[in-house]
């Protein structure tokens, strides 16, 4: 453990960050990240703030890609500490870090989450196919053996057992990991079959699908004004607002805590957090918060986060991931790859 602190020192006096400097620049930590991680982590840095010595960290909600982006500019102490993300780290975005000097990284997975189509709990129940959440979000569709614009504006044109509503579907940006995994989970599968071309995942821009930013609540907020409306975010929310929306069914699968974290829902990501390991021991507390984060007490099978709707990985899973965070195990590549 005392390896990677003197490091981190070393590290932070390369590019003019004295302990005592830092502590007079900045002593709060800084996260930023996934907008579906934002709550949990929000949780955590609540009670961080509350039980600790510490002063309460700063969390921004930039979108996984985003927050990638912020923490891998460089190390110092304009940079975060840690990042949040819906999905994991991409090779890319780990060489990135690497050419900017963030070179030794944490990886910490803390659970899983389903990603859900949401309406006002108003309507009548509505029961999805993957390939016909892909009909509705595809920039183009196949008809008689060619690819042309979408032309679908109502559900029930894709499909007569759907809703007679005009399609309008809120979702994440391009910067969010819940927009990655939902291209992944949904379009990506779903497009051979469908008879698109392999991995086709471009999203419609005529005002069908409507980027909503990486405010969850704001598209729960819409939802609820506009009852045609369907909502793109992860479970968490759903759980949060299970009074005013209801889920759509994938697939035949209602998404619950048990479908999810049985791998039975379709569209269900892991989610996890990045630690500038430079930055520790230099900015008070991030060993004490990462430590918060990954306890029993936050992500485990009776945590304070499966109450917020986290759904927690099996006992010796986390117990494995535990051991890893303690240990700093550094982040390589090959971890990513494949």
């Amino acid at each position: 453990m005392q390896t990677w602190k003197t490091t981190a020192l070393a590290v932070a006096a390369a590019v003019g960050m004295t302990s005592v400097a830092v502590a007079q620049e900045r002593e709060q930590i800084r996260i930023v990240g996934s907008s579906t991680v934002y709550p949990f982590a929000s949780y955590v840095v609540e009670e961080f703030g509350a039980t600790t010595n510490f002063p309460t960290p700063v969390i921004e909600s930039t979108g996984s890609g985003g927050g990638l982006r912020l923490f891998c500019d460089g190390v110092g102490v304009r940079t975060p500490d840690i990042t949040n993300a819906s999905r994991r780290m991409k090779p890319s975005e780990f060489d990135r870090c690497m050419e900017n000097g963030v070179t030794e990284i944490t990886e910490a997975l803390i659970g899983s989450d389903g990603i859900v189509l949401a309406q006002s709990a108003d309507n009548e129940p509505l029961a999805l196919t993957r390939e016909q959440i892909m009909l509705a979000v595809a920039a183009q569709v196949p008809q008689d053996g060619e690819m042309v614009d979408n032309p679908y504006t109502n559900w029930s044109q894709i499909d007569a057992s759907l809703p007679d509503r005009e399609i309008e579907i809120l979702g994440p940006p391009t910067t969010s990991g819940t927009r990655d995994a939902f291209e992944e989970l949904v379009m990506e599968e779903t497009a051979e079959e469908a008879g698109f071309p392999e991995e086709y995942t471009d999203i419609r821009a005529d005002g069908v699908y409507v980027d909503s930013g990486e405010n969850d609540n704001l598209i729960v907020q819409r939802i609820r004004e506009n009852k045609d409306a369907v909502g793109v975010f992860g479970y968490s929310f759903l759980v949060e607002n299970s009074d005013t929306l209801d889920a759509a069914t994938v697939d035949g699968v209602e998404p619950t805590t048990e479908s999810i974290s049985q791998e039975e829902y379709p569209v269900a990501r892991s989610l996890w957090f990045y630690i500038k390991d430079a930055h520790d021991g230099v900015i008070p507390g991030i060993d004490e918060y990462v430590s918060l984060f990954m306890d029993p007490i936050m992500i485990g099978p009776d945590g304070l986060l499966v109450e917020e709707g986290l759904i927690p990985l099996p006992a010796a899973q986390s117990a494995e991931w535990r051991e890893r965070v303690e240990d700093r195990v550094e982040l390589k590549r090959s971890d990513l790859e494949g």
